[in-house]
């Protein structure tokens, strides 16, 4: 049977330029484009082709070479730089030039805050060509580990308690030393005492640092590795890093907003997001949608008060689980008399106003659920009898929960997970991306919005094709 053998040493005529390796359709083509249409000026970069001294490589092909690679995966700079040598698409995006890993590395850190606006740039330039209508803006947020470590975590009572083995750690080390010089032994080993020595106040030196820190600026804890760091918790386990956070269009699935907190829930991202995307559009959406994460009454009610749709499902409503007999959702309101009404027909009439949080407490009183057969099911109190807590946000989540049920809130939640859900799997699943490289929220915004910026030319060379697109 034969073979075709390879031939290293066969003569072959290359094309006459680099731009004939690169077919009309080749998506690299996009991303020129792409980043051709990006305003360097607004974005906050300084270019001035007329500077004096040794010529830096052109910022906006440094944006090219970021954005394409983020987009395939391709964030780290010593990868980059690989690219820019042996993957033809980079070196024709690049027209040739082979920055090193530093330079890029230098570049991306450097504009970490006009990086970060890349994103609503590309956004802006999809609601120009009306891909994006922003009637309805779904939100979703993903835990993404940081460049740090859980160890590095620290508190008052751990920096304190390291503090305390340290000095005696060191007042061993001076003890020791004096035994050697009086003992006049090798001089080797007291050398290496006093490094030991040297090491031990260095570390004391820098906890006692963090723990002013902690201590002047109140904080619970510290990552001294990237302070803006917070833990979490996800699939992957736990770890220090970030909540990113993205506001997607109905129409094309595009993203009109992306942003990364540094807090270990979505509970009090929702206004802010949906605000932050409203700005994008220069107009407030018809509909904001987003998953029980967001359930919290009082950011759901400052996007209500713009007379937005709001469909967020309470917890309750998405888990199986059916309440108990006597579960709060049992008892049923009576707004007129401003009393409940429990499942044997008992009524609960309003006592007091509790707290800071202005709660509104209902409850019979002495004398009165002691008699009832549910006693002890229901509840175990002989002085009040069952207790109901209302708070002032009350009927605001009842309202939600009612128009939550509707078909056309239900059709509207069902197209959340297509839409929103759909970037998050391709940065993680596709491209790999499980965690930040770079550290500060700065640099991990800058990340998020090529990454999002990313998915966005994807997405349009498969809804328009390449030639299409351009």
């Amino acid at each position: 049977m034969a073979y075709r053998y390879p031939d290293r040493q066969q003569r072959c005529l290359f094309p006459a330029s680099l731009d004939e390796y690169v077919t009309a359709e080749d998506p690299v083509r996009a991303y020129d484009a792409f980043g051709d249409t990006l305003d360097l000026e607004a974005l906050g970069i300084v270019w001035d082709p007329h500077q004096v001294g040794y010529p830096p490589y052109e910022p906006r092909v440094m944006l090219k070479i970021l954005l394409y690679g983020y987009s395939y995966g391709i964030r780290s700079s010593r990868k980059l730089e690989r690219a820019l040598y042996h993957n033809l698409s980079f070196i024709w995006l690049a027209g040739g030039l082979k920055p090193d890993f530093k330079t890029i590395s230098r570049f991306r850190r450097d504009h970490r805050q006009a990086l970060a606006q890349v994103l609503k740039q590309c956004a802006c330039l999809c609601i120009e060509l009306d891909l994006i209508a922003g009637n309805t803006l779904f939100v979703d947020g993903t835990k993404l580990r940081g460049n740090a470590s859980l160890k590095e975590l620290w508190d008052v009572e751990r920096c304190e308690r390291h503090l305390a083995r340290l000095d005696e750690r060191i007042e061993a080390i001076l003890a020791e030393c004096e035994a050697v010089d009086a003992q006049e032994a090798d001089q080797g080993s007291l050398v290496q005492l006093k490094e030991t020595l040297q090491k031990k106040e260095k570390l004391k030196a820098k906890i006692a640092e963090t723990l002013e820190t902690l201590q002047s600026k109140g904080l619970e804890r510290l990552n001294t590795t990237d302070p803006d760091s917070v833990p979490i918790h996800g699939r992957q386990g736990s770890g220090a890093g970030y909540n990113a956070q993205i506001v997607v269009d109905d129409q094309h699935g595009l993203i009109v907003h992306g942003d990364v907190v540094n807090d270990n829930n979505d509970l009090g991202q929702f206004a802010e997001q949906i605000t932050a995307a409203n700005a994008t559009l220069e107009h407030p959406c018809q509909t904001a949608c987003a998953d029980a994460g967001y359930s919290k009454a009082a950011e759901l009610e400052k996007i209500d008060a713009k007379e937005i749709e709001v469909i967020v499902p309470a917890p309750k409503q998405v888990r199986d689980k059916k309440p108990k007999p006597f579960d709060k959702s049992c008892f049923q309101y009576d707004a007129e008399q401003d009393a409940y009404i429990c499942p044997a027909g008992i009524r609960l009439p309003f006592r007091r106003i509790n707290g800071p949080k202005e709660q509104r407490e209902y409850y019979p009183g002495r004398g009165v659920c002691d008699s009832c057969e549910h006693f002890g099911t229901c509840t175990t109190n002989v002085t009040t009898g069952r207790k109901i807590i209302r708070d002032k946000y009350e009927a605001f989540r009842e309202r939600l929960a009612a128009h939550y049920k509707e078909p056309s809130a239900q059709a509207v939640y069902a197209r959340r997970k297509e839409k929103v859900e759909l970037p998050f799997g391709h940065l993680k699943h596709n491209l790999g991306v499980s965690c930040f490289l770079l550290r500060g929220l700065a640099g991990v915004r800058a990340e998020m919005s090529l990454l999002a910026s990313g998915f966005n030319v994807t997405r349009l060379i498969g809804l328009f094709g390449v030639a299409g697109l351009i």
